[in-house]
């Protein structure tokens, strides 16, 4: 009873047991993590001006909202081709002395995760667009708009980069709507995040629960092959810049609905596109299209739900097309373009 009354003993010990499992149980082991820890082969470092665009994605909260992880669930694989591993955080440090904000992980996510939205959506037009008032782009989208990353000038000067902003969010401002530095800077960091692949010959881990045919439109007959989903899919990879309606957005990103690549019988240009992407800002005015297909490692029969999805929607009465006809145009335009 004495060691209980005397309260040097008693606080000594007390913090001697504190100390020793502090070391066994957080130090020792962070520091074994670190030394069996290391970025994948093929991981890309920030650059500078992304570096700069985590400042101000960390000063304006967006972490509050989005995360930066992929879970082992079977709904997560829509955010990345993989599960985040340890060695996707790996080359992440401290972003100084004082500030340790280093992987921006997440707890909640209230906006989609961004683990992969470099790849997903790598048009800086649909980020700049989105920014300035992501209602644009997406009509129900909860998120606040940040207009003050931008300057509304007479005049372009040499270095601008425009945005198109159509004017009914413009709020009675005239003149065009410039992307600031931090608004650049911003985007350079988002298009930054990809998810690295695993060196050739790693297994890709599975995600858990995983549920055949979650991408089918319904039942088929016995022995028939379920049609996919072509209006989920279209959400997915293409209703972002495209809209909900087809008819996409004047100045920014081209209309679906009556368009003539789409109504064409001949797919090739329309599975060109898909694949490879396409560029008509200084035809047309638009930003480039990302290749979606290769980017998202879309299948041919997911190709032809999208496509098909497309050519029967919104007062578009074109011809469909079959997986094993988009096959042989993805086979075609994959040999024109090595050429």
């Amino acid at each position: 009873m004495d060691f209980f009354n005397n309260h040097k003993q008693l606080f000594t010990a007390a913090f001697l047991l504190f100390a020793v499992l502090t070391l066994f149980v957080c130090i020792l082991p962070a520091i074994n993590n670190e030394r069996n820890n290391a970025p994948l082969p093929n991981a890309i470092p920030l650059s500078d001006e992304a570096i700069l665009g985590k400042a101000v994605f960390i000063a304006n909260g967006c972490v509050a909202c989005h995360t930066q992880q992929v879970r082992n669930v079977d709904m997560d694989k829509v955010w990345g081709d993989r599960p985040s591993i340890a060695a996707d955080y790996a080359d992440i440090h401290r972003t100084d002395t004082w500030r340790n904000t280093a992987t921006l992980m997440g707890t909640e996510r209230t906006g989609p995760d961004l683990t992969n939205i470099g790849q997903r959506q790598p048009s800086i037009d649909w980020h700049l667009v989105h920014l300035y008032n992501p209602r644009i782009v997406v009509k129900q989208s909860i998120m606040p708009a940040y207009p003050f990353l931008f300057e509304v000038k007479n005049k372009l000067e040499e270095g601008d980069v425009l945005v198109n902003v159509p004017d009914e969010f413009r709020n009675g401002r005239t003149g065009k709507v410039i992307a600031s530095a931090e608004a650049l800077q911003l985007v350079a960091y988002l298009k930054a995040l990809k998810q690295t692949k695993l060196p050739d010959g790693t297994p890709e881990p599975d995600f858990l629960y995983k549920k055949p045919g979650d991408l089918s439109a319904g039942s088929a007959k016995k022995g028939e092959p379920k049609e996919l989903d072509g209006a989920r899919l279209y959400t997915n990879n293409c209703q972002s810049c495209h809209q909900a309606n087809g008819e996409g957005l004047k100045g920014a990103f081209p209309a679906l609905k009556g368009s003539k690549i789409v109504l064409d019988d001949n797919a090739e240009l329309m599975v060109n596109i898909i694949m490879n992407g396409y560029s008509a800002r200084e035809k047309e005015g638009f930003g480039a299209m990302p290749a979606v297909g290769t980017n998202s490692k879309l299948k041919p029969e997911e190709i032809a739900a999208i496509m098909n999805h497309e050519k029967t929607s919104w007062g578009n009465a074109a011809k469909k097309v079959t997986p094993e006809q988009v096959k042989k145009l993805m086979d075609v335009v994959k040999v024109k373009t090595s050429k």
